[in-house]
């Protein structure tokens, strides 16, 4: 699995959960919600240091990254983080 994320993704992550270099953010299997890859599932997101991470990227000093417990999720599909037109609302795109 590849983990992706864009400037204006990480950009918004840094106002809106006012991270900084240095931090950690992790996007984590939740129950509930709605998703294209595991039904009754989907991601939440949290700022706290990784225990085993199973993919990580990192931009501007901060690594977003997914744990190994959680790849189950992903099912084969990458995970690309981008932003909408607005840029206002985080989009998670499984390819």
């Amino acid at each position: 699995m590849k983990l992706t994320i864009t400037k204006p993704a990480v950009d918004w992550y840094k106002n809106e959960m006012e991270i900084k270099s240095g931090d950690f953010v992790r996007f984590y299997v939740r129950l509930g919600g709605c998703s294209t890859v595991q039904s009754g599932f989907s991601l939440g997101v949290d700022k706290e240091q990784p225990k085993e991470s199973g993919v990580k990227v990192m931009d501007d000093g901060i690594t977003f990254y997914v744990e190994s417990e959680d790849m189950w999720y992903f099912d084969g599909h990458d995970l690309a983080i981008d932003l909408d037109e607005d840029g206002e609302t985080v989009l998670f795109k499984y390819e």
